[in-house]
């Protein structure tokens, strides 16, 4: 197997090549940045401009999976030239690998997977998600996640398969959310965010990475949850790092439109509730290392989260 990456220098990215190399499995993977290219014998970069259609084809020798992470951070203001950024970045990486493939020999690829997110369902307390459903949130985000789906599945003609990973809150160590939600907790400032009942459903960074890969290895099609087996509340996040931490809750919740006079639109992220099933992934054969958010955060109390925040 040589994996061609898109994406490979972000958290997920990194996680899957850590993985990959592991296994001897090679890695290319394509990057904006010129100066960002490294040439060993499982790690080589090549150069491509999404925003000008410009890919080198070189990247897809001897590549037999394609994994596609590619698309610009929805952790930052979403101004109107953000949110344009945020889709487009999305929309024009898989164009762009829709046009480089029609150029070249397909027949050595068997799978390709691409990112998404469980941001396309309707923002509930009580339903439970499975891939099976159709609704699509009425918010910026579901928007983005329908259309970056449509784009994903025009690749389906090629003949390899075709599969979506839709990513809940990644729980890692080195960076995404969680050391964003520990701050303010280990310094006695966390606080709930409205009635805490919201659903937030999580995955452990390398239980996500080994996702993907079971994906490809399996070459496995259609929509995959990439969460693990037990949703928790929002409530019950902030009270499991304070264990860690061994502090106190003190302040009060904030309601919504505190946080939206604070951060604008991309508020709507701290009070969304997806309760997300990974049963279809499991029915496949993958096993969950980390299907519990107590056993997630055990290696936080071995002092490593404590480590990454100074």
């Amino acid at each position: 197997m040589k994996l061609l990456i898109t994406g490979a220098t972000g958290l997920v990215g990194r996680a899957i090549v850590e993985i990959s190399n592991k296994h001897g499995i090679a890695v290319n993977y394509l990057t904006t940045r010129r100066d960002k290219i490294i040439s060993n014998e499982n790690f080589q970069g090549f150069y491509w401009n999404p925003s000008r259609n410009e890919i080198d084809l070189a990247c897809f020798e001897g590549v037999t999976a394609i994994i596609n992470l590619a698309g610009a951070s929805i952790s930052e203001r979403w101004t109107a030239d953000y949110k344009n950024e945020i889709l487009y970045s999305r929309i024009n990486s898989l164009k762009t690998l829709n046009y480089a493939l029609g150029k070249i020999d397909t027949t050595g690829i068997t799978s390709f997977v691409s990112a998404s997110a469980i941001g396309i369902y309707p923002s509930s307390q009580d339903h439970l998600y499975t891939e099976e459903d159709q609704g699509v949130d009425d918010s910026f985000l579901g928007e983005v996640v329908q259309k970056w789906e449509n784009e994903i599945d025009a690749l389906s003609h090629f003949g390899f398969s075709v599969a979506k990973v839709r990513i809940g809150l990644v729980l890692s160590k080195d960076g995404g959310a969680l050391p964003k939600i520990a701050k303010p907790i280990k310094s006695y400032m966390g606080t709930v965010f409205g009635n805490g009942k919201q659903w937030q459903s999580w995955v452990h960074i390398n239980d996500l990475a080994k996702i993907f890969l079971f994906i490809v290895e399996n070459q496995l099609e259609g929509v995959y949850n990439g969460v693990a087996p037990n949703p928790i509340t929002h409530k019950k996040m902030v009270h499991e790092l304070a264990k860690v931490f061994n502090v106190p809750l003190l302040l009060p919740h904030i309601p919504q439109l505190t946080m939206k006079l604070v951060l604008g639109e991309m508020s709507y992220l701290l009070y969304a509730s997806q309760r997300v099933s990974s049963k279809k992934i499991a029915e496949e054969g993958f096993v969950f290392d980390y299907p519990n958010i107590g056993n997630a955060l055990e290696f936080f109390y071995n002092g490593e989260l404590r480590h990454s925040m100074g």
